[in-house]
């Protein structure tokens, strides 16, 4: 490897944008918030920042209603919190993914289904 292709680090973190990127996505909507500033300096870790805290933060949102709501309705809650148990399990999977993703793509952008779209336009304001 010659030193023009040597991952260049985030001067704020130390670290390459393919880490970044990866723990971007680590713990959810806290490590992306994180992220988001600390990676203000790199559109791509930005991105993935973003990505993250918009998934997170709607299925964090999802579950407490799922939460709220299988509770207020006793006996027919026991759908609710399945469904709850449900979206767990694709969140855990599409967590997984997201971080393998990143690694693939070395911290580039590569986009969710439904949430990349969706923030690519807002991306690089976020920070801002």
């Amino acid at each position: 490897m010659t030193s023009s292709q040597l991952p260049q680090n985030n001067p704020q973190t130390g670290l390459d944008k393919k880490t970044s990127a990866i723990l971007s996505y680590a713990l959810g909507w806290l490590t992306g918030i994180v992220f988001l500033v600390l990676g203000k300096n790199d559109p791509d870790v930005r991105f993935h920042a973003a990505q993250s805290i918009v998934f997170f933060g709607a299925v964090s949102v999802l579950n407490i209603a799922l939460s709220i709501v299988g509770s207020l309705l006793g006996t027919v809650g026991i759908i609710f919190s399945l469904a709850g148990f449900a979206l767990s399990v694709c969140t855990a999977v599409v967590w997984v993914m997201s971080m393998l993703q990143a690694n693939k793509t070395g911290g580039v952008r590569a986009e969710m289904p439904l949430v990349g779209k969706f923030v690519a336009p807002y991306a690089d304001r976020l920070a801002g």
